[in-house]
């Protein structure tokens, strides 16, 4: 692959192409590579450029020249606008390989289009956040073609470690949303547990060190300990996730469930959670500010 087109340099995008601007002048891929990046936002030009990264001037010629064009974006509609264009003027024979967190039902529309132009398509899901991504420490999981997927074994590694390959359609999208059920349920079984034990009078950071040396210290118990396992008043919400972000998330959970009649009961009651977090304008803190709502309703105080 001599020419690539990453789409898209948003929190996640930005460190990620700027990871694979990092390969362009290793042996092994064949010489090198050209690498140029585009957003529809202009005000991620500048950020880019600070990377070293080159910004794509004629977004027509190189899509139609591409060989590989990578892509991360915010939701459906927005990998729909990008798929509409890719279909239009990228070459048959280019891999399409989009990192975005969307709906199955959407991925599987990408696939059915870009099938009749003879384009290949990976589906690649990443967890991770935007620092786990600037350390190249995501864990990736993709679905698509065999053959694509060997082709961009040094891409994917340079974004992480961890690498799974799940199958030929949309299960690394599906993949990704059971992740991050996992992830915001344990947000909220905290936020019960945590309330219970503070209401009861135990102490606010020794909860968390009991937790975290305990049988339920898993990796993501662990990181919000050190994020939010500070005495009372100093907890810090600062988002490594934002409660939009996950609502967004787990409305694609539960559209999942509903495709395929499984009643996610406690996913949807944590919805209505990070909800009334929304209502008090917590929406740009971290998804693990359901804890204050819990706290709210059981009639504690739950300022930071």
């Amino acid at each position: 692959m001599k020419k690539i087109l990453f789409l898209g340099v948003g929190k996640m995008g930005l460190p990620m192409a700027t990871h694979v601007a990092g390969l362009a002048g290793l042996a092994d891929l064949g010489g090198g590579f050209e690498l140029e990046v585009h957003d529809v936002d202009d005000s991620r030009k500048p950020l880019a450029l600070a990377q070293g990264l080159v910004w794509c001037e004629e977004l027509l010629l190189r899509t139609q020249q591409a060989d590989l064009i990578i892509s991360s974006l915010p939701h459906d509609a927005a990998l729909m606008s990008v798929v509409q264009w890719v279909q239009l003027h990228a070459r048959s024979g280019c891999i399409y390989m989009d990192t975005s967190t969307v709906s199955v039902s959407a991925s599987e529309a990408v696939a059915s289009s870009l099938s009749s132009r003879g384009i290949e398509y990976l589906r690649v899901s990443v967890s991770g956040n935007n620092h786990m991504a600037q350390a190249a420490q995501l864990t990736v999981m993709v679905s698509g073609p065999r053959a694509c997927f060997d082709a961009c074994q040094n891409i994917f590694a340079a974004w992480g470690p961890k690498l799974f390959y799940l199958g030929q359609a949309e299960q690394s999208r599906l993949m990704k949303l059971v992740v991050n059920l996992l992830i915001v349920q344990t947000s909220a079984m905290l936020a019960e547990g945590l309330t219970l034990g503070r209401k009861g009078g135990l102490d606010w950071s020794q909860m968390w060190e009991v937790l975290a040396g305990s049988a339920v210290g898993s990796p993501i118990l662990k990181a919000k300990s050190a994020q939010l396992g500070k005495p009372l008043g100093e907890r810090d919400f600062e988002p490594t996730f934002t409660v939009h972000q996950m609502l967004k998330d787990l409305d694609l959970m539960l559209q999942a469930g509903e495709g395929l009649d499984v009643p996610l009961v406690q996913t949807a009651i944590t919805s209505q959670w990070m909800r009334s977090a929304l209502a008090h304008g917590e929406g740009e803190k971290d998804y693990a500010v359901v804890i204050k709502a819990i706290e709210r309703m059981s009639g504690l105080d739950s300022r930071d």
